[in-house]
């Protein structure tokens, strides 16, 4: 997942921020990480484990999100991204729950 964050920058091009499954592959590829391999070994090897889950940067842990899961062994990178995605997608969808999008909506 990823999203563009909004406009007004000095770069016609703004880059785009990644979240969820994107921002932890793309952590999991400047890792010295090899699979097969299990969730512990996954995150000891990362250097940072709180991986943002939504555009507001938001963030959960990876042994947390790793907890959420029937599966702790992994044959490749794969399978280990498709089985989180459903726990950083339920995240997203959860966010902030109704008063977190009720301060998003306001303009202050």
């Amino acid at each position: 997942m990823a999203a563009r964050p909004p406009g007004g920058g000095e770069s016609s091009e703004p880059e785009a921020i990644e979240f969820g499954i994107a921002a932890l592959n793309a952590r999991l590829e400047e890792s010295d990480v090899s699979f097969p391999a299990t969730g512990a070994e996954v995150a000891h090897a990362l250097d940072d484990t709180a991986v943002p889950y939504d555009v507001k940067g938001r963030t959960i842990e990876l042994t947390e999100a790793l907890d959420q899961i029937q599966q702790s062994e992994f044959d490749n990178e794969t399978e280990f991204l498709d089985a989180l995605y459903p726990v950083f997608d339920e995240a997203r969808r959860q966010g902030g729950g109704f008063l977190g999008e009720l301060r998003d909506a306001l303009p202050f």
